[in-house]
């Protein structure tokens, strides 16, 4: 059998800067024509929620909604329901800090729910005791245009978690909640898939994140009985691969590709585990034999810090340190890594499935998502668009490394299996809402941009993002803001479409 011909050691990831005119000849994409028939401005939509997204209770009854294909009616009732709860909490919490014994708490008042035919979201009891008279008493009249997501937000999202707002025994007591469901929901002889993408969503419980990133990613059958013999077999197919291609490695056709790789592994993270010789060679073979079967791409950087994820996940059901990063993976028994190993390939490569045109040469896909960005960008923050146009960034000048490492390169690794907790659970979570993830990931900082008044501070800034200190938190309600924009801009990226 002859093996084609491997791309991507000699295509190196896109430069915009010595391919712009592959860029003027791509044809400029129509704008996006605006619905007739919209009732509200996505800004109405963010201003009436701007005090909803505070982590809280509810946030598995909200972001259970992306699981599903949901119709206006049961949006609408599940945030009205939300801004209850959230606005319930927050007058409960003024009502504990306000002084003297004496004062009688007033009863909470329920917002008016909107009719099911009306887009707009009310304000929360929160935000209109706040109001001035004027504009209590007008309703009716839309809320002006905000060039920004909702300040709440914008401020949570750079934060860390306040453990004063819920005590450790109410966090533990949930999570054990949390990983009872999905006990019960694994325990099946069938593992019903929708219902586990909806618990998914809003994260999933470490114990159980092994076995529910397998099932989501189509790696293993949702019949228990079935899972055993699959596993054995793909195990067996994968190091079959080891011993039919891996030794053509030093082989002049192969020997540019497997070098870029050997190159590139060092340059990972984290590297106290990364360099460990054991990994280091894993990685290798895995990176190795995926670009050997599918020479269309072959291997392109970038597709190296894909394999991280999975392997971390999958290697902690076999280590009791709590920081994986500078776990002894030589302590782990031999069987055990190669099994590892194996259910990362398949992983990764069930991945790389969805993705594969952001890999081909010259790397199309992710151009055409980093268009797509722009145009979203433009039309959520155009104060932060402009600003961007008018300093001359471009926006392959940052944005391509998030659509090439998804993000990983950004965000600290705990905040990428977050991340990844929602894109198994998504519609094409590793493409099209990644596109969203990004959308709100940049306008996040929009504060920081607008303060930057120079070309170079501000291409440094975004290529250097402060978030090494993210957690969970942080991650839940960015992508909180994600889906609020696929709701609102459920049209945007259509014309895209193949």
């Amino acid at each position: 059998m002859s093996i084609q011909h491997v791309y991507g050691a000699q295509h190196p990831p896109f430069d915009p800067l010595l391919h712009g005119t592959l860029l003027k000849a791509t044809p400029k994409v129509p704008t996006t024509p605006v619905k007739a028939k919209r009732v509200s401005t996505f800004q109405e939509f963010e201003s009436n929620t701007s005090d909803a997204w505070d982590a809280g209770e509810d946030d598995d009854e909200l972001l259970a909604m992306a699981a599903e294909s949901l119709n206006t009616e049961v949006v609408m009732e599940t945030a009205n329901r939300v801004l209850r709860n959230h606005s319930q909490r927050q007058e409960r919490h003024k009502l504990q800090e306000a002084p003297g014994p004496e004062q009688k708490p007033k009863p909470l008042a329920e917002p008016h729910l909107v009719p099911s035919g009306d887009l707009r979201l009310v304000k929360s009891v929160s935000e209109s005791h706040t109001s001035c008279p004027a504009e209590s008493a007008s309703d009716s009249v839309p809320l002006q245009r905000s060039q920004s997501l909702p300040h709440s937000a914008t401020v949570a999202l750079g934060g860390t978690s306040d453990s004063s707002t819920l005590g450790s025994s109410v966090l533990s007591e949930r999570e054990a909640f949390r990983l009872d469901k999905f006990k019960q929901l694994l325990a099946g002889p069938n593992t019903d898939l929708e219902e586990l993408r909806k618990l998914s969503w809003s994260g999933i419980p470490k114990p159980v994140r092994p076995i529910t990133w397998k099932l989501l990613s189509g790696y293993l059958p949702a019949n228990v009985d079935r899972r055993p013999a699959t596993l054995q077999r793909k195990q067996k197919e994968y190091f079959a691969f080891i011993e039919h291609y891996y030794d053509s490695r030093n082989d002049e056709a192969h020997q540019d590709t497997y070098r870029q790789i050997h190159i590139d592994i060092p340059r990972m993270s984290p590297e106290a585990l990364i360099l460990q010789p054991k990994v280091t060679e894993i990685f290798e073979r895995i990176l190795f034999i995926w670009a050997i079967r599918h020479p269309a791409s072959g291997y392109v950087q970038g597709i190296n810090d894909l394999v991280t994820p999975f392997f971390v996940v999958f290697i902690c059901e076999y280590i009791e340190q709590e920081d994986v990063d500078a776990a002894d993976v030589s302590r782990v028994p031999a069987d055990v890594l190669r099994n590892v190993e194996a259910d990362t390939y398949w992983c990764m490569s069930k991945l790389l499935d969805g993705i594969q045109d952001n890999y081909t040469f010259a790397q199309p896909g992710i151009q055409m998502k980093v268009k797509m960005l722009e145009e979203l960008v433009s039309r959520i923050d155009e104060q932060v668009h402009r600003h961007l146009e008018q300093h001359e960034v471009r926006y392959l000048q940052f944005a391509f490394r998030w659509m090439n490492n998804l993000l990983m390169r950004e965000v600290p690794l705990r905040c990428t299996v977050r991340l990844w907790d929602t894109y198994q659970s998504e519609p094409e979570g590793f493409s099209r809402f990644h596109l969203y993830v990004c959308a709100a990931f940049l306008v996040r900082w929009r504060k920081e941009i607008l303060e930057e008044r120079d070309f170079q501070e501000l291409l440094l800034f975004l290529q250097n993002l402060p978030t090494a200190q993210w957690g969970d938190e942080d991650i839940s309600l960015l992508l909180a803001e994600a889906y609020r924009l696929k709701f609102a801009f459920a049209d945007a990226p259509n014309h895209y479409k193949k």
